[in-house]
């Protein structure tokens, strides 16, 4: 069995527990404020066996986090639900969670620590760069590049080239 260290156990943990574990990994936590956790986020380092990935909401700590693992040794996971799309000209860094009916289309390349949420939808040719989260719903259409960190909300449309590549 496939084990899987998850960094945050609120709503977004929770979430990419439930991927994990549809994906046949099984799932813990480390946080500093859940009783359902077997230790606290300090103990990442204990857990050099398993796969890891942050689920914190805030795009900044997310990130931090990320970075924080990989210069430590540490291999995060990318999860990706059976009902998400993603083209297989698609580039997925580490760190990624693409949930539920999301699309993620041609030659798109998704940094390190994005999440792509429940129906969201990005178009060819797009570039999210490190720790970006496209809200549920949220459409990017093609050749935009959204820069670090960004939160593209709920029902919010990026037109094409919005905020071009080059």
């Amino acid at each position: 069995m496939n084990k899987l260290m998850i960094l945050g156990a609120g709503g977004y943990g929770r979430t990419v527990a439930d991927i994990a574990e549809q994906s046949g990994y099984t799932a813990f936590f480390l946080d500093d404020n859940s009783p359902d956790a077997v230790g606290k986020l300090k103990d990442y380092i204990n857990y050099k066996d398993c796969k890891i990935i942050p689920a914190f909401g805030n795009n900044e700590l997310r990130l931090k986090w990320c970075r924080q693992l990989e210069e430590n040794g540490f291999e995060l996971a990318t999860l990706i639900h059976t009902t998400a799309y993603v083209s297989p000209k698609a580039i997925l860094h580490r760190g990624v969670v693409i949930l539920p009916h999301a699309v993620v289309n041609t030659d798109v390349e998704v940094q390190i620590g994005c999440i792509v949420n429940i129906g969201a939808l990005v178009d060819h040719g797009c570039i999210l760069e490190e720790g970006v989260h496209i809200a549920p719903g949220a459409i990017v259409k093609g050749e935009n590049r959204i820069s670090v960190g960004t939160k593209i909300e709920s029902g919010e449309v990026v037109a094409l080239r919005q905020y071009p590549i080059a």
